[in-house]
């Protein structure tokens, strides 16, 4: 047998633990890996995602990155698409249940999210499965078995569910069922390692426990922390307007990457980007000492992540275009960067005051009298202009002589 070259397992175990949450256990995963070099048997590497959404955020892509690094360790990367278990629909933080997807739903938005996680992993050193190969299979027989290896105290331990018992909130029989159905996979695909969010902990945990059932080795439960928006408090979403979509255009997307707070720096280029543990922190010392400004490093993220969507060219452009609109037009480099949902038209007073740069719409109708408002360089003289905010664009903002905004429309 051919053996596959791994690089030293110190040297694996340093770069995949970057970012990590939590590894259960660290010393399994050492000896799989010692033995995989032993052997020149790659590790099976598994991340299940269920479908429930056609587009995918930056934050979404923190654990697919993980799975990427794993790959470029040399191991079997199996990307599973629950579109069984996806119209099941996954319990986690829910706190009620939540209707089903028909197949049709899940289909499309399958097709649509593998075009997105493309863009992180190598397509041609991917395993694609879809869990209805053999959940669609399973005999009444084959889930009563399955439902055997199980205590239904211990489900009910799990904290969404233990938390909607204690508020006499429903719990259907299927949200019972998805835990052992993803716990079932890790059984068909024989994983080595499962990859999950901090919490999809449960479900990762239970997959040790039936593989064991099942006569297997347990894989090792390895889970990412989740990334943090760009308000520098809540878990990145959508619905809080905190985000930022991987299909989003290079200007808006390096515009939105250049809001995020300073001390998010070093996080994010450990969880949204692939440098190794020694360069965060050299850039992070160069930023402490002082010989690096930490604007000019948040320049380097934000080319770093955009030019993984869109390619170098493209980042290498939003990064001049940032430079021409935002640092040459002597904006000062700490000026705030604000975040503004996509919307209805603003006055430009409304806006003003909506952004804090103004005390009261007196004061804002009051600097626009002075000529001491623009817009990208150009003068506002009526405090009633609409400001178009319908579409995703950023643009500098002036509210008197030295009161610079950056805001970024998304």
């Amino acid at each position: 047998m051919t053996t596959t070259p791994f690089k030293p397992v110190a040297e694996q175990l340093a770069y995949l633990k970057k970012g990590s949450a939590e590894i259960i256990r660290e010393a399994e995963l050492q000896s799989k890996l010692e033995k995989s070099a032993k052997t020149g048997k790659p590790l099976r590497v598994k991340l299940g995602v269920d479908p429930t959404a056609p587009d995918i955020h930056l934050g979404h892509t923190v654990v697919i990155r993980k799975l990427k690094h794993f790959q470029d360790m040399g191991h079997i990367a199996v990307f599973l698409i629950g579109d069984f278990t996806a119209m099941v629909g996954d319990p986690t933080g829910q706190s009620e249940t939540r209707p089903p997807l028909t197949r049709e739903q899940v289909n499309v938005n399958a097709e649509t999210y593998l075009e997105q996680v493309f863009k992180i992993l190598d397509r041609n050193k991917t395993e694609i499965r879809y869990n209805s190969e053999w959940l669609d299979k399973l005999s009444s027989y084959d889930i009563v078995r399955l439902c055997a290896k199980y205590r239904v105290a211990r489900m009910l331990e799990r904290e969404d569910f233990h938390t909607r018992l204690t508020n006499q909130q429903p719990i259907s029989m299927h949200e019972l069922l998805y835990p052992l159905l993803v716990a079932y996979d890790s059984v068909v695909l024989e994983a080595d390692v499962e990859l999950g969010a901090t919490e999809q902990k449960f479900n990762l945990l239970m997959g040790r426990e039936i593989q064991r059932e099942y006569g297997q080795e347990s894989q090792v439960a390895f889970t990412m922390p989740i990334l943090v928006g760009l308000d520098g408090t809540r878990k990145m979403s959508k619905s809080l307007g905190n985000y930022v979509g991987i299909t989003e255009e290079p200007d808006q997307m390096f515009g939105k990457m250049m809001s995020i707070p300073d001390e998010l720096m070093c996080s994010y280029f450990e969880l949204v980007t692939d440098r190794k543990p020694e360069e965060i922190a050299a850039l992070k010392a160069s930023v402490t000492g002082g010989s690096t400004h930490p604007m000019d490093v948040k320049m380097q993220l934000a080319q770093e992540v955009v030019s993984g969507f869109h390619g170098e060219p493209a980042a290498r452009k939003a990064a001049e275009s940032f430079q021409r609109v935002f640092r040459d037009r002597q904006a000062p480099q700490d000026a705030p960067i604000k975040n503004v949902l996509v919307g209805a038209p603003q006055p430009i007073k409304h806006l003003l005051m909506h952004l804090g740069l103004v005390a009261s719409i007196r004061d804002a109708e009051r600097l626009v009298k002075q000529g001491a408002v623009e817009i990208d360089e150009q003068r506002i003289d009526d405090s009633r202009q609409q400001v178009d905010l319908s579409k995703p664009r950023d643009f500098l903002l002036r509210a008197g002589k030295k009161k610079f905004v950056r805001v970024v429309v998304g």
